[in-house]
């Protein structure tokens, strides 16, 4: 994606307001990855400080944190979910292409000195590749008050050209493999419905599961998402995408470009499909990779 078609940080604003206008109420800044955006911590001070804003989380790799941790906190980023498919150095490097397991490991612990509670981090269930660790990644929890989501490999193109569909392994088969699990209720007021809650015995954290193939969530999904060049999504694997009207500057124009994104959200939301394609063997992401639309 080219720098010159990217939002610029007043016009990502205006969108969030105008979101939070029509009810939301919890975002999360995703990428790629979102801690090299050289303005970060002013957009997410300012996304934290609108009015009806509960909730900012930010999803990284984490290889940042140990220098970034504590200014996010003090902007106003929420919680964290940080990505990591393997405790082993070498197959983090493979799948990172370069990337040094330590210095996410550093990142965990930074977020926790810097007062980040509830930290989640997210593993792709990959049969062949990260399906010996299961365990060890759920064993985080044990001491560390986190959870650990095990979610299921979609079939994105890169992850098939990646990977191959035998990699493909069900939560079920996971969950499998982690005979120990205490499965948890619901925390109430909370949208759990897209993940399974369990617990190890004694551990302080959980242990969960996301099924977008064997049990996907789609009826009670209440998600959008709005691309770095500024697109609605009303499905991340649908490849409907409404234009955003640009430049959006609410304040050149009193308001009417706020109104204008209210009017294409809500057409995003209308068109919301039913379910995603997933099953139906189609590659269906309009054409963008994972981190093009936030995954």
């Amino acid at each position: 994606m080219a720098h010159a078609d990217m939002m610029s940080e007043d016009e990502t604003i205006t969108a969030i307001e105008a979101a939070v206008g029509l009810g939301v109420f919890k975002l999360r800044i995703t990428g790629g990855e979102p801690l090299v955006k050289k303005n970060i911590l002013s957009l997410c001070r300012r996304a934290a400080a609108i009015p009806g804003v509960r909730e900012l989380c930010l999803t990284t790799n984490g290889t940042l944190l140990p220098h970034m941790a504590e200014a996010l906190k003090d902007v106003g980023v929420s919680r964290l979910n940080i990505s990591l498919d393997t405790l082993d150095p070498q197959k983090y490097a493979w799948i990172t292409r370069g990337g040094m397991l330590s210095d996410v490991l550093k990142g965990l612990e930074a977020a926790k000195k810097s007062g980040f509670t509830h930290t989640k981090i997210n593993a792709v269930l990959i049969g062949g590749f990260n399906d010996d660790e299961l365990a060890a990644l759920a064993d985080l929890t044990r001491s560390e008050d986190i959870d650990v989501r095990f979610i299921e490999l979609m079939p994105m193109p890169a992850a098939v050209c990646e990977f191959g569909r035998e990699a493909f392994m069900t939560a079920g088969e996971a969950a499998a493999r982690l005979p120990h699990l205490i499965p948890l209720p619901d925390e109430p007021g909370e949208l759990t419905s897209h993940v399974r809650l369990y617990k190890l015995p004694r551990a302080r954290g959980r242990v969960g599961f996301i099924t977008p193939m064997s049990h996907n969530f789609c009826a009670s999904c209440d998600r959008i998402r709005i691309t770095a060049d500024g697109r609605v999504k009303p499905c991340l694997h649908s490849p409907l995408e409404f234009s955003i009207p640009r430049p959006l500057t609410a304040e050149a124009r009193g308001g009417l470009d706020r109104d204008e994104m209210k009017r294409v959200i809500m057409e995003a939301v209308a068109a919301k499909p039913a379910r995603h394609d997933l099953q139906k063997d189609r590659m269906s992401a309009a054409g963008r990779t994972m981190n093009g639309i936030g995954g």
